[in-house]
C-alpha cells in the first residue's frame, strides 16, 4: 500500500497493492498494522454503503464530539468526487479543501480524519460507496456546510442537474459555524 499524505494535514490517500490476472483482482482495503504503522492508528466500529445515481451529491457531512468520526471511504463500483474542508477553527488550513477521484477502476481510498466536513458527487451513472467509521453516528451530533459555500469554493466537477436532500440544500455556511465547532 501507498499512503500519500496531501497538503491539509491528517488527510490521507491510500493506494492499495492490486493483484490481478486472468481471473480478476485481489487487494487488502484495510489492515490495522500497517495503516497503524503509516501514521493512521484508529479503531473502525461502523461500516456503511450507500448506492448513488449520477448527479447526487451527498454532502458536506460531518459529526461533532463526542461522536466525531474519522473516516476511510473507496468507491466499489462506479466514480465520485471526493471532497474533504477543514472544519478545525484553529487549524492553519481551516476552510481549505482537498478533492480526489475515487473509482472502481483506481481502487484509491481517501482518509479523513475527525475535524473535516466531508461530501462526494456522483460522476458515473452509478456509484457504491462504502466507508469505515471510527465512532458510532448519531443524529443529535449530526453537522454540515453548505455544499457550495462560496468561501471554501469548491470545483465540483459538474455544475447542473445535481440532486441534493433537502438537508443538504439547507447546511449553514462555514464562516457561520466557526465559534460552534471544537475539533
Amino acid at each position: 500500500m501507498n499512503f500519500i499524505k496531501l497538503d491539509i494535514p491528517g488527510l490521507v490517500i491510500i493506494e492499495p497493492s492490486v493483484f490481478a490476472d486472468d481471473r480478476g483482482f485481489f487487494l487488502e482495503s484495510y489492515n490495522k498494522k500497517v495503516f497503524s504503522e503509516n501514521g493512521i492508528d484508529v479503531e473502525f466500529v461502523q461500516d456503511n454503503h450507500s448506492r448513488s445515481s449520477k448527479g447526487v451529491l451527498r454532502g458536506l457531512h460531518f459529526q461533532k464530539p463526542p461522536f466525531a468520526q474519522d473516516k476511510l471511504v473507496r468507491v466499489t463500483k462506479g466514480e465520485v468526487f471526493d471532497v474533504a474542508v477543514d472544519i478545525r477553527p484553529d487549524s492553519p488550513t481551516f476552510g481549505r479543501w482537498s478533492g480526489t477521484i475515487l473509482s472502481e477502476d483506481n481502487k484509491k481510498m481517501f482518509f479523513i480524519p475527525q475535524g473535516f466536513a466531508h461530501g462526494f458527487l456522483v460522476l458515473s451513472d452509478v456509484a457504491d460507496f462504502q466507508y469505515k467509521c471510527s465512532n458510532f453516528y448519531s443524529k443529535e451530533s449530526e453537522g454540515g456546510v453548505l455544499w457550495n459555500d462560496p468561501q471554501i469554493g469548491i470545483d465540483w466537477p459538474l455544475k447542473e442537474n445535481l440532486i441534493l436532500s433537502d438537508k443538504d440544500k439547507l447546511w449553514p455556511l462555514l464562516q457561520d459555524l466557526k465559534n460552534s465547532l471544537s475539533f
